[in-house]
Formats: C-alpha cells, sequence, structure tokens
C-alpha cells in the first residue's frame, strides 16, 4: 500500500522496454519519488544560491575560506571514514560510460577500481541511463557477458574485478523522462537512487559497497545535502549508515575553498577528494568570466604545473591526508596512437610523467591501454595501497595561491581553432548520444568541450588579442566557427548533427550569452518525451 501511495502523480515519459522494467520496478519507482518529494526542494534553494554567490563574483567579490566554517577547518580531531572494503587501494582507476561493452572491458581491465559514468561521459537520452542501470545490474550479479559482431564478451574469472564507483549526474541537470507531482526528478537522484535501491545489499553481500563519485558541487552545503541523502537511503532499504561511501570531484573553484567542509559534511560517508583538473579549470573561466584579470591562454598552456592549478593540487592533497581519507589524481585522456609510433611514443611519456607527477605530490585513465603505464608507475613510486600517511604539513596555501592565474601562454589562433574543433566535435557526438568523443587522440568529454567554450567566450567578451596580433571578436569566432562546421559537416558520414551543435555553439563564443552548462543547453535536443506516460 506505501509503494502504490508513493506512486501517485508518478509517471515514466520514455519508452519502457521489457529489458529496463528490470530495473523500473514499482518499488523501484516509489523509492525515487520519495527522494524526490523529499529533497529536490533543497536542491532547489541550492541551485539558486549559486546564482547569488556568480552575482557576487561579477561584482568583484573573490570567493575566499568561509570565516563561519573557520572552527571545522582549525579542528584537528575529527577525520573521515575509514577507508571501505574494495576502496583502501585505489592507485589506479579507470573511467567511462556505461554501456555494456564498456562496463565489461573496464571491470577486465588491469586497475584497483572502475567509476562508470552517467555524467560528463554520457549523453544522457532514456536508452543510455537506463540501459547503463541495467548493464550495471547485470555485472553486479556476473550476468553482463554478450557478443558483439562474433565477440565474446564476457567478465574474466580468474582474479578479482576492480571496485565499482557510480558517477551520477550532477545536482543541475534534470531527468525529464521521470516525472514526479508534475516536476523532472534530478538527474543526479535518478541515477543515484536506481542504483542503489537494486545494488546496495548485493555489493554488500559481494563484499564490498555502494560506492560513488560525487560532481560538481560548489559548496558544502551541497555535500550535506548529499549526505542526508545518503542517510535516509541506508535507512529505506535496511543497510547501516556508513554503508555508502562518496569520493568528491573538486572541480570548482568555490568547492576548493570547502575541502575540509565537505569532508566534514560527509565524514561518515566520505572516502575522499579528486582533482577533476578539467572541469576545475572550466569553473575558473566561468566563474570569473567577466573578469580581464582571469584570462587564461591557450588550453594546452594551463597545465598541472601553473600556480594555481599547483596550489589546488597541494592543498587537495594535504587537506584530505589530514582528514585520513584519499586524495585521487586526475585522469589521463591520452589514446594510442596506432599509426604514428613515434607520436604514440611522445603522448604516452607524458601520461608517465603526469602519473609520476601524482604519486610524488601524494595523490594515490581514460583508455583501458593506459592502465599499465599507470600501475607501473604507482607499482615503481609508491608500493603502498595508499599515501594517506604523507600529511604534506609542509604545505601552506592562501586564497591568493588559488587565485594565481600568473602563468606563461598566449592566446594564438592555432587555440582557437582547436577549441573550436573540441567543442563542435563533441556537442555533435552529444546530440547522436555519444559522451565520449576521441579527437586528436585524446578522449574528449564534457569538462573538456566547456573548458573550451568558455575559452572562446571570454576571449570575445574581453576582445584578446592573439599571438599573431589579431583581436578576438565576435564575429571572428563566428567566421572560424562556420568555417569549421562546414568543413566538418560536409566530411562526416550522413546524418551528421555538425550544423545542429554549430546552431548551438555559435550562441556560445561571442561573449554575450552564456549558458550555465553544454549538457543543459542541449539536453531537450535527446529527450523523448511525449505521448502517453508508460504504466508501472
Amino acid at each position: 500500500m506505501a509503494t502504490e501511495t508513493a506512486l501517485k502523480d508518478v509517471q515514466i515519459l520514455g519508452r519502457l522496454s521489457e529489458a529496463n522494467r528490470l530495473v523500473l520496478t514499482k518499488e523501484a519507482c516509489a523509492f525515487l519519488a520519495t527522494l524526490h518529494r523529499t529533497f529536490n526542494p533543497t536542491r532547489k534553494q541550492l541551485l539558486l544560491r549559486r546564482v547569488s554567490r556568480q552575482a557576487e563574483i561579477d561584482k568583484g567579490v573573490l570567493p575566499t575560506f568561509l570565516p563561519e566554517t573557520k572552527d571545522i577547518r582549525e579542528d584537528n580531531t575529527w577525520r573521515g571514514a575509514d577507508p571501505a572494503p574494495g576502496l583502501v587501494d585505489r592507485r589506479v582507476e579507470i573511467t567511462g560510460p556505461t554501456d555494456r561493452k564498456m562496463v565489461v572491458n573496464a571491470l577486465n581491465s588491469d586497475v584497483w577500481t572502475y567509476m562508470a559514468d552517467f555524467e560528463d561521459s554520457n549523453s544522457p537520452t532514456w536508452d543510455n541511463i537506463v540501459n547503463g542501470q541495467v548493464n550495471l545490474y547485470d555485472a553486479i550479479r556476473r550476468q553482463v557477458d554478450f557478443k558483439l559482431n562474433g565477440k565474446d564478451y564476457k567478465l574474466r574469472t580468474d582474479r578479482p574485478l576492480p571496485t565499482l564507483i557510480i558517477r551520477p549526474r550532477g545536482w543541475h541537470l534534470e531527468e525529464k523522462h521521470f516525472v514526479v507531482d508534475g516536476e523532472a526528478i534530478s538527474g543526479g537522484l535518478f541515477d543515484f537512487g536506481l542504483y542503489f535501491f537494486h545494488n546496495a545489499k548485493k555489493l554488500v553481500e559481494n563484499g564490498h559497497g555502494p560506492y560513488f563519485y560525487l560532481p560538481k558541487m560548489e559548496s558544502h552545503l551541497e555535500a550535506r545535502l548529499w549526505n542526508d541523502i545518503f542517510n535516509l537511503a541506508q535507512d529505506i532499504v535496511g543497510l547501516p549508515r556508513g554503508t555508502i561511501r562518496g569520493t568528491v570531484l573538486i572541480e570548482t573553484i568555490l568547492a576548493v575553498f570547502e575541502m575540509d567542509e565537505i569532508i566534514y559534511e560527509l565524514r561518515q560517508h566520505s572516502s575522499g577528494l579528486n582533482c577533476g583538473r578539467w572541469d576545475y579549470i572550466f569553473s575558473v573561466i566561468k566563474k570569473f568570466r567577466n573578469n580581464p584579470q582571469f584570462i587564461l591562454p591557450d588550453r594546452s598552456a594551463v597545465t598541472m604545473t601553473v600556480p594555481f592549478m599547483d596550489a589546488y593540487v597541494k592543498l587537495l592533497i594535504k587537506t584530505c591526508h589530514r582528514r585520513g581519507v584519499h586524495a585521487m589524481g586526475g585522469m589521463a585522456a591520452q589514446i594510442p596512437i596506432k599509426d604514428d609510433p613515434e607520436a604514440n611514443k611522445k603522448a604516452m611519456e607524458g601520461v608517465y610523467m603526469d602519473k609520476l607527477r601524482e604519486v610524488r605530490a601524494g595523490h594515490e585513465v581514460a583508455h583501458p591501454a593506459l592502465s599499465k603505464i599507470a600501475t607501473d608507475v604507482f607499482n615503481q613510486h609508491m608500493p603502498t595501497p595508499n599515501q594517506i600517511f604523507k600529511r604534506r604539513e609542509d604545505v601552506n596555501v592562501s586564497a591568493m595561491d588559488l587565485l594565481n592565474m600568473n602563468m606563461p601562454g598566449t592566446v594564438t589562433e592555432q587555440g582557437i581553432r582547436k577549441n573550436i574543433e573540441i567543442g563542435l566535435g563533441y556537442m555533435e557526438g552529444w546530440l547522436r548520444a555519444v559522451g565520449c568523443v576521441p579527437l586528436n587522440y585524446l578522449m574528449e568529454d564534457a569538462a573538456t568541450a566547456e573548458v573550451s567554450r568558455s575559452q572562446l567566450w571570454q576571449w570575445a567578451k574581453h576582445g584578446v588579442l592573439t599571438a599573431e596580433g589579431k583581436k578576438v571578436t565576435k564575429e571572428y569566432n563566428l567566421q572560424l566557427l562556420r568555417e569549421a562546421t562546414e568543413k566538418l559537416a560536409s566530411k562526416g558520414p550522413v546524418g551528421n548533427k555538425y550544423r545542429l551543435a554549430a546552431r548551438y555553439f555559435e550562441t556560445q563564443v561571442t561573449g554575450e550569452e552564456y549558458a550555465d552548462f553544454l549538457t543543459s543547453l542541449l539536453y531537450n535536443e535527446i529527450i523523448t518525451v511525449g505521448g502517453t506516460a508508460a504504466k508501472l
């Protein structure tokens, strides 16, 4: 009776196939409705708070460490949770979307953990989202094996599989195919709730637990919301509080000032923080886009060693290890270059040096072929399961260090063209339901596309001069975008969506209109709501 009551005014506006009815059961949908009704008002308030913070920044108020939470930062007695089963050793992680082939290949990789991604490397069509849930449901029960083009895809049985960690969508995204009381559910709540409801107890039975990566947060209050959700979810299904673990991606310039507070809010459920490098760069440009003192050069010049990125990494590691939790490094986006041995050697050396920098800094990969490089680095230079014991008490990072944009580099025409190619290429793939796009031997996702889009906007807004002496204007960006669109659309396969992508992209490169997220801007193009709601 309680299930039927919770299902009142719940509508599924997407296709309900026999396969996805496996996860979209009445009981699971009632659970989702309860989460929505309990927590969506707070989520909306927190999104409004983001708007207020942006207005303050636009007036010149720079972020800093919060005076009202100083006691939490200065209290050396509290700690996050001890590492949960399967999360003690996280030296090398792989990430990717949740299509069936990726799930099998990732779980067969020689890594310690696999982040199955419903967010930046996923285009959230209804089929992608629900089929991804089915794939993970099957993988956890070892019934995910399948055949494709005459090839068998099977989970290995000779040794344990990597620990599974799920990344739900950020707070800003909705799932318009699932409506409660006339309102679309949060994409993050949908992803978390469906996965948790079906798999939490099975994961514990298998020796691990329900583990999550939490993206795009801008404050400790947003972490508090996740913690409240975790508590209620565990109470409803009958699991002890603290069974869930969440790793927070520090990928916004505002969250970096609240890392202690974020761990504190999640401390019973915390499994550490992660350096979400590309989204972090995007956030810096986005938040300070109207401030000419925060203009960044070509993306290739914004490395992990420039002052504001170096300060970010060091403070994250120090904060995590002081609180007894993991400090995870960033993703290597390179793809092996099979037809050019010399170029491939250079690219793989770059991956090696990047991972060596991480292990030396105190940290604990986008393509399975990179796993051996990363594993070799960590095995050689980090023989212990983690480096939580490295307290980094030598690190002293100030607010101004985190905002120090001094770095070498210029804006070039090549950099502009590359940003256009990346943004356009990613958006075109996303509109075709592909959320992870290989371009120039790099795996581009929403984060890297956002960097490209935001740089083009910023350079046009402030009329930056390129190294070649050309002033970047609205007209200049649009001209280069038109050239790229015609070239890619004419050479692309029949049915490509370059021109559709360009119609959206051209609104984002002029220094005028600025969408909060590209994914929100494009979302209505990939939804399939309409007609009669599916019956549960």
